[in-house]
């Protein structure tokens, strides 16, 4: 068979990463290029999160996955073939005894079936919730037999000390899966992990084998000091300024009027046109400018205005444009907000909190990524100089203040500014909306999704990667209709900035 050459986008499993969605790989007969394309994958993952010190453990108990997967998936086809009941146990026994040898003597013919059945074999791969999960399914359940060989061999595994102990007691080889479970259990015991950290189990239609690695970034004294300096630079973040507090405390006056809020805002001619650019931008899709103050305030109300006060002060601390990488953010802010609010709008309109929370949440929900990556260089700097001198590689130290920690910095940023909950919740749970309180769970999912459609209209995630719940909210079950909204939510994104530029072009 000739080989396939398999290239490996290390910008998709970044992406995933810093996003904690699943990474996957399908494969029907698993030939051995796909094997080491997903070894591969594996390395790349591992390099990413700083943990190449597994990368040699973990390439085998993948590799002992995947064949053990193939083989299940090749007794089925067998067993069809001999006109054998696999899950009578005298059948499963007699067709064990000839399994191995008439397999391996006509293996492309069995592979073949296998195809042909639909039979898959899928890796999975996920860091989430300061876990690594690695996973392998495949679409056959297994019987009570292979469980209980499996658990079997678990048991046996606790008694072994090395593997030459392993090697010299006598273990099953009929089925040749024995022996592979001992070293896997073994090679956890390498990582400090044991047997319970390897799991096997049966959904309604695959069986998993999954390994759980809780990840152990940093020595604790290592996360003690990077965090250190990250708090004290927080606390050094400056605040924002009077205008924008000013009008904070007035919205949180129940006896302040709208026009009283119009006026403080048109006396400060900076914020005034800050407040007209916002309403006037994509977001709220205005047929016809806004052009005057009051008209502004009366159309986006008290928590509009809150949530926009939020916004430029957030905007205005932040120096996006410093550099590409901060102008890069910040079109992919606006495009979170306006995707987030459309979404809300249309699917959540029952929910009129949640759609006024939706536009500011979007555009704030990176804010950890953009103050440490764009904002404070000096920062950034400082904590890398801790990183040489402590030994810490690079991919960790940009894990931890742009990658899955991100969103608990930039929480931390919006507490010391006193955000209100909900945009400190969205900031901090965007990636992980199960994880957030359940009052803003569901605001929190809208964002995630906003977020996940803009790096999937780029081609920086798949349509597996989206959790099934979270599209049921926008009633979204197939890659079809996900690339229609996107599509949809893209375009009309491109024309209200095309219609906005004429407008000012015209005025």
């Amino acid at each position: 068979m000739q080989a396939v050459t398999l290239n490996i986008d290390k910008s998709k499993i970044t992406t995933a990463i810093h996003s904690s969605v699943p990474l996957s790989v399908t494969t029907y007969t698993l030939p051995h290029d796909m094997e080491l394309y997903m070894t591969a994958i594996l390395d790349v993952f591992l390099e990413a999160l700083g943990q190449q010190h597994m990368t040699d453990y973990l390439n085998y108990c993948l590799t002992e996955m995947l064949n053990n997967a193939k083989k299940a998936n090749m007794k089925r086809v067998y067993f069809k073939e001999q006109a054998l009941d696999i899950t009578d146990e005298q059948d499963y026994n007699r067709g064990m005894q000839t399994f191995k040898t008439e397999t391996m003597n006509n293996v492309w013919y069995y592979l073949k079936l296998q195809k042909e059945a639909g039979l898959y074999i899928k890796m999975m791969l996920q860091c989430r919730n300061k876990e690594i999960k690695l996973s392998v399914h495949n679409n056959v359940r297994m019987t009570s037999f292979e469980h209980e060989r499996i658990q079997l061999k678990l048991r046996q595994a606790r008694q072994f000390q090395s593997l030459d102990e392993a090697l010299a007691d006598v273990l099953d080889s009929s089925e040749g899966a024995g022996l592979g479970i001992v070293i896997m259990v073994l090679m956890l015991r390498k990582l400090g992990l044991d047997e319970m950290h390897y799991q096997v189990y049966c959904t309604r239609q695959e069986t998993v084998t999954q390994i759980t690695i809780p990840l152990q970034q940093l020595k604790t004294q290592d996360i003690n000091q990077i965090s250190q300096n990250i708090l004290d630079a927080i606390e050094n973040i400056p605040q924002f300024p009077e205008n924008i507090t000013a009008i904070i405390r007035l919205i949180a006056n129940p006896d302040t009027k709208l026009s009283d809020i119009a006026l403080h805002i048109s006396n400060d001619a900076a914020l005034a046109a800050d407040l007209l650019k916002m309403v006037n931008s994509a977001s709220y899709g205005l047929r016809v400018p806004c052009q005057s103050i009051p008209e502004a305030v009366k159309f986006i109300g008290i928590r509009g205005i809150r949530n926009l006060m939020y916004s430029i002060g957030s905007i205005n601390n932040i120096d996006y444009k410093r550099n590409d990488e901060g102008r890069q953010l910040l079109q992919h802010a606006n495009r979170v907000a306006f995707f987030a609010y459309n979404l809300a709008r249309n699917f959540a309109g029952d929910d009129r909190k949640l759609v006024e929370d939706s536009y500011v949440c979007g555009l704030l929900h990176d804010m950890g990524k953009m103050l440490f990556l764009t904002a404070y260089p000096a920062i950034s700097k400082q904590v890398t100089e801790i990183s040489v001198q402590r030994g810490i590689s690079m991919q960790l130290l940009e894990n931890l203040y742009a990658g899955v920690s991100h969103g608990e910095i930039g929480a931390l940023v919006a507490e010391q500014w006193n955000f209100p909950a909900s945009i400190i919740t969205v900031i901090r749970y965007h990636h992980t909306p199960a994880a957030a309180p359940e009052k803003q769970r569901r605001l929190t999912a809208f964002i995630m999704l906003a977020d996940m459609i803009d790096h999937y209209q780029n081609n920086e995630i798949d349509f597996y990667q989206f959790e099934p719940d979270a599209l049921a909210l926008i009633q979204v079950v197939s890659e079809p209709q996900l690339k229609k909204l996107a599509a949809k939510l893209s375009d009309a994104y491109e024309y209200e900035l095309t219609r906005i530029h004429h407008m000012h072009e015209l005025n």
